[in-house]
């Protein structure tokens, strides 16, 4: 075992200063209240897909609406201020000075707390870029970039203020998170604005497919997972009272993942249109990705090596056991999921929600409750209200993830099963999805259980921890000492390890981190970019007419894509049920892409021409009067507003300054166009017994999903 590393000052007076707990404070009780908000979203969404009638009819408490709401307030608020709020405590230690500027820790408080708000005022509004863990439209990214560089700013400038020579390895791993979390957010979310809350991706189909899901997966590594590897290291031997088990350890774990990490994106996208060398990449920096993850999970447990009774009089340490362990469990799993033939069964299934939500309650959630447990009582300068609360709220914790995450499991593996059964006879054995989605209500049941459960405790968690605030007296400036640092110290001996370049240095620390995530970034994006055989282009594959675009800017504003795909995989299962499998050409028009990532619903790439169009208006208005049993709220408002062309030729444009060739006298002549199809679809509808205005938005949606795979035809 290595301890930790010595302290390394020359001899001098001390310095007497102060810590800034007033910000993590803040930061603490939003984490709580953010958590609370969050996880509730997130029941009534586990709720609306066994009982479509909690969508409460509304066109703002949808599925499709609330889903990336529950996403974006989990991740970036609850997560999120947690994260800042273990930063803020332990940085100032580690570095044994105030913050750089108490100014700043404010600008960044409240301009987070802004950002979260505007979230939960645009997404349910239909404000929506439709990117997974990137749904913010351009204003609200903008601003996103603005206080991640004030975090920035403060962060690297307390560094320079530091009586620690040291960078203990926690603080390597919140730089590293930093600059990477940039990288990841100014490349993803490059768009070009139509106007304030309206935008199109910079990059089309297959190139915004792999773009995204080289951040999604990065946003999972280097936002949900590298900062709170750093927070463990700082506390799990804080809370245990013990050195981290290896300090070389930590070096091998802290390089080795940011450097593999940033390759694995594209096995999200196996069996895609996606080229097949970047799917092969994706997966074997996967594999690889097994051997960093693990030795950090050790580092963590083996830390707690010799403090076992510890662990079992602590409850706050069994958080961070069991934390710990969801995290390895995830890592491995990920990796597994990876593989092909996994891959091939798993995907798009309830799998991948399990997969997720192991990671997120267990590792990010239980490290959460486990700092606060540890920071609330520090402050407040008193004991924990309640042991007895907090050991109910792990059990209660424990439990809500195996309620939650064991029969997503059963349901993913139950989903990936019967897509694929055939009978003897060579035909589909579950031809309808709606077969499916039926038999799996009873573990979605189960799923929404857990999540109450696991809310349940966060509410205790919340009430024992206000009543710790209320009986104890916050230290808002907490006094300290430590010797200053002198320039002219030389170290020796073991000193001289060649890491210490990068322990004494920040700016080396940050370069060689850029350098590490670059690599990766470049190699696999650059050539998908540059390289035209990559992307096929397709003759007959035409861009979408003005009410076609105007109907999928609808879909993105439901949310449809976070219930259907449109991917049809090259399985014999998929083109018997869906038709025709997806090619890369398909999708050279599409900004932004639609592919998906699970199947509530049947895939939609292969829709166009499948039903009439009074079966789509029909299935809008009550999808259960032609799929009865339909879990899918209704979109009665579809058949009632008027669409709104006001910004049709400002879409236009802007797709055409992206690419997307739109003749200018096509875009003059826009509206009248509109007029046209729209008065297509009306007649045809007519004829069909349905009265029903060219101007609605009903009229847009259908023309768009009638479009859908048709500009191609099946091989024969």
């Amino acid at each position: 075992m290595n301890p930790l590393p010595i302290t390394e000052h020359a001899p001098t007076s001390l310095e007497h200063f102060e810590y800034d707990n007033r910000v993590v404070k803040a930061f603490s009780i939003a984490t709580i209240v953010w958590g609370l908000i969050g996880m509730l979203v997130g029941v009534i969404a586990a709720t609306q897909l066994f009982q479509p009638a909690m969508n409460l009819h509304n066109q703002y408490t949808t599925f499709g609406r609330i889903r990336p709401l529950h996403t974006n307030a989990v991740i970036f608020a609850f997560v999120g201020n947690a994260i800042f709020m273990g930063v803020y405590y332990s940085l100032q230690r580690l570095l044994k000075a105030r913050m750089f500027s108490d100014r700043l820790s404010w600008i960044h408080f409240w301009g987070w707390q802004l950002i979260i708000v505007s979230a939960v005022a645009t997404l349910p509004l239909g404000f929506t870029s439709s990117k997974e863990y990137a749904e913010l439209e351009w204003p609200i990214d903008i601003a996103i970039t603005l206080i991640w560089v004030v975090f920035g700013v403060n962060m690297f400038g307390t560094i320079a203020r530091r009586r620690e020579r040291h960078l203990y390895v926690g603080i390597w791993f919140y730089i590293a998170t930093f600059v990477t979390v940039a990288v990841l957010h100014i490349i993803n979310s490059l768009s070009l604005p139509v106007s304030f809350l309206k935008s199109y991706s910079a990059y089309a189909g297959v190139q915004d497919a792999l773009v995204q899901w080289w951040y999604g997966h990065n946003a999972v590594a280097f936002f949900l997972t590298t900062p709170f590897l750093g927070l463990m290291y700082y506390y799990l031997p804080k809370l245990a009272n013990r050195p981290v088990y290896s300090y070389k350890l930590s070096i091998l774990h802290f390089w080795s993942l940011i450097f593999i990490y940033i390759w694995a994106g594209p096995h999200h996208l196996l069996y895609t249109s996606l080229p097949d060398w970047a799917q092969s990449l994706g997966t074997v920096f996967s594999i690889m990705l097994i051997a960093p993850s693990w030795g950090g999970m050790l580092n963590g447990l083996l830390t707690l090596r010799g403090a076992w009774d510890k662990v079992r009089e602590d409850d706050r340490l069994k958080f961070m056991v069991v934390g710990i362990t969801a995290y390895g469990m995830a890592t491995l799993e990920g990796p597994l999921l990876s593989l092909r033939n996994v891959n091939a069964i798993a995907h798009f299934t309830d799998w991948i929600v399990a997969h997720v939500h192991v990671g997120a309650l267990g590792w990010n959630g239980f490290l959460t409750f486990a700092m606060l447990y540890y920071l609330i009582p520090k402050m407040w300068r008193t004991e924990l209200y309640s042991k007895r609360l907090l050991k109910i709220h792990f059990w209660l914790g424990t439990l809500g993830i195996l309620f939650y995450a064991v029969p997503m499991y059963i349901s993913g593996f139950t989903q990936g099963m019967m897509w694929k059964e055939f009978t003897p006879e060579g035909t589909l054995q579950y031809p309808a999805f709606l077969e499916t989605t039926l038999q799996l209500l009873p573990m979605h049941m189960m799923r929404a259980i857990g999540g109450t459960i696991y809310l349940l405790g966060a509410i205790l968690m919340s009430y024992n921890l206000f009543k710790t605030m209320a009986q104890g007296s916050f230290q808002a400036n907490e006094a300290a000492e430590a010797p200053a640092l002198t320039k002219d110290f030389v170290p020796t001996g073991s000193d001289t390890y060649w890491h210490r370049i990068f322990e004494r240095r920040p700016m080396q620390l940050l370069a060689g981190s850029l350098i590490m995530i670059l690599i990766g970034t470049v190699l696999e994006l650059v050539p998908t970019f540059t390289v035209e055989s990559n992307v096929q282009t397709i003759a007959s594959v035409q861009p979408y007419t003005p009410l076609e675009l105007q109907g999928r800017d609808l879909y993105i504003r439901e949310g449809c894509n976070n219930c259907h795909s449109q991917m049809v995989r090259p399985f014999r299962s998929e083109t018997e049920r869906y038709g025709e499998y997806s090619k890369a050409g398909e999708f050279v028009y599409d900004r932004p892409f639609l592919w998906g990532s699970k199947r509530t619903g049947p895939d939609l790439h292969r829709e166009g021409g499948k039903y009439p169009d009074s079966w789509h208006y029909h299935h809008m208005n009550d999808p259960t009067t032609m799929s009865p049993g339909s879990i899918m709220p209704a979109y009665p408002w579809l058949l009632e507003q008027t669409l709104d062309n006001s910004q049709l030729e400002a879409k236009l444009k802007t797709m055409q300054s992206l690419g997307v060739p739109y003749e200018d006298y096509a875009i003059s002549e826009a509206q009248e166009n509109v007029r046209q199809q729209a008065g297509e679809i009306t007649a045809r509808l007519k004829k069909e017994g349905i009265k029903v205005a060219a101007d609605k938005e009903i009229i847009a949606l259908i023309a768009y999903l009638q479009r859908l795979g048709t500009d191609i035809k099946k091989e024969e």
